[in-house]
């Protein structure tokens, strides 16, 4: 700290009311304390903190406006305000009315000889929600280098443990960039001398033409027919399939050898396709819960069972899946009825309630499977916890009627805005329902909280049932 050269040349006398205006616009809360450590007087720099704390400081114990924690902060700071003319900054925290704290950084001056003090504070709500988001962000990005670093894990395993021939080929060049171990079995090379080279090598010459025709296909519409290839020195049939990938703008294609028996028909099955299938259902980072037609579940990974706090799977079977759904009898209603009605749900938005009190925010989608006469019902269910910034963007109406309404203020009665206000975002929320249950009233009615005959009274009230009508009915000439 440098300090003035001359303050009696430079400032000159000041008085208590200069004094008073000058920390008064410096800082943005003022304490005057006595010898006794007692509030004698306080000053706000600005209506907010004015309003967070009272004017019941005056008369107390200046230790006991702050948290238990920060009470040795506030200690040192008086003791070193007996000695030294000016204190150092020290923070301590603030308790409100609303239950919420407040971090303060106070430096602190003795006033005379009587022992007073004035302890000048820095409001730092601005600079801890800042720190807040940072560690939010930080967090959230920590979460997704460990869930990237399992799937790629995962990933690894699976390209290992698979008995099919998989290829990963630069697009432009159509070289080998990747091959698992089975590759190399089935093409009688070892995987490290397949990378490299080009594909395809090693088929007769119909093989070769049929493939590079279906790389090209895909190449071109991302999709092909699968082809039929053989090797030259061995005479191993394959059925040979392709994608298309595409990372940062690099193109590459997943080629995939599935080897054939002579005798096998093309519409042969691998044995092991479906047992890989479940393995991939069962550690996916996303909750899969099957359920039969009443709602109560039949099977469920790894990850529901994480997030429902359940122990085993045995627990959660047999139970609703309503149970963990953060509306009982709403949500899982609501989902029933559009997967009758649609056959499929997409990005229906609900909490996780966790066994112990946990609670997830989530987003489901679901599809019906028709199994004769006992269909069963597939629940896809996403973690959006951990997602930041994720209120959604208001529509372009939203805005238009908050404008028109702040125009409307001082023309007509308090009472009469807050009427239309009221209604108008009454039927917002029955289109948003509406909307959310597919048109379904009677699962709105459940998600609104209303009887249906409330419902219906209100849509006849706001002409939706009308603007539905006007908008799918046909052109009339």
């Amino acid at each position: 700290m440098s300090p003035f050269r001359d303050p009696r040349e430079s400032l000159g006398v000041l008085n208590a009311e200069t004094a008073a205006l000058l920390i008064e616009g410096t800082a943005d809360i003022a304490i005057v304390i006595d010898d006794q450590g007692v509030v004698s007087d306080i000053a706000y720099g600005s209506d907010d903190l004015s309003s967070e704390f009272s004017d019941e400081w005056i008369g107390q114990p200046w230790l006991a406006t702050v948290l238990p924690e920060s009470r040795p902060n506030l200690e040192a700071l008086l003791a070193e305000a007996e000695h030294d003319a000016i204190t150092h900054w020290r923070q301590v925290t603030h308790p409100t009315a609303r239950g919420t704290d407040i971090p303060v950084q106070y430096r602190a001056m003795r006033l005379g000889e009587d022992g007073s003090v004035v302890a000048l504070g820095r409001n730092l709500q601005g600079i801890a929600a800042l720190q807040q988001q940072l560690v939010d962000a930080q967090q959230a990005l920590e979460r997704d280098y460990w869930r990237f670093r399992q799937v790629e894990t995962r990933y690894r395993l699976l390209f290992r443990m698979v008995s099919e021939a998989i290829l990963i080929i630069d697009a432009p060049t159509q070289r080998v960039v990747e091959a698992n171990p089975a590759s190399g079995q089935l093409l009688g090379e070892a995987p490290a001398r397949v990378i490299g080279r080009p594909f395809p090598e090693g088929f007769d010459a119909d093989s070769t033409q049929a493939i590079n025709g279906l790389l090209a296909g895909v190449r071109a519409a991302g999709r092909a027919d699968d082809v039929r290839a053989r090797l030259l020195d061995s005479g191993q049939e394959f059925l040979v399939s392709a994608s298309l990938l595409r990372q940062e703008n690099v193109s590459f294609l997943l080629v995939r050898l599935s080897p054939r028996p002579a005798d096998s028909s093309s519409g042969t099955a691998h044995p092991e396709t479906s047992s890989r299938y479940l393995r991939v259902l069962e550690n996916a980072p996303d909750c899969v819960v099957i359920t039969d037609g009443d709602g109560r579940i039949l099977t469920a990974n790894g990850t529901f069972l994480n997030l429902a706090e359940v122990a085993t799977e045995q627990q959660a079977r047999g139970e609703s899946l309503d149970r963990w759904l953060g509306r009982p009898g709403v949500d899982l209603n609501v989902l029933m009825a559009n997967l009758r009605q649609h056959g499929t749900v997409r990005l229906f938005a609900t909490t996780l309630c966790g066994e112990y009190g946990s609670t997830t925010e989530v987003e489901i989608s679901a599809a019906a499977i028709r199994n004769g006469e006992r269909p069963y019902f597939g629940f896809f269910i996403r973690d959006v916890g951990r997602r930041l910034g994720a209120e959604p963007a208001p529509t372009p109406e939203q805005p238009r009627w908050l404008e028109q309404l702040t125009e409307r203020v001082g023309r007509v009665p308090l009472k009469e805005l807050v009427r239309e206000s009221t209604d108008t975002i009454e039927r917002l929320c029955i289109e948003a329902a509406l909307k959310l249950t597919g048109d379904n009233r009677a699962s709105a009615a459940e998600l609104l909280g209303l009887s249906r005959q409330s419902l219906y009274v209100k849509i006849d009230r706001y002409g939706i049932t009308d603007q539905a009508s006007e908008a799918t009915a046909p052109d009339k000439k």
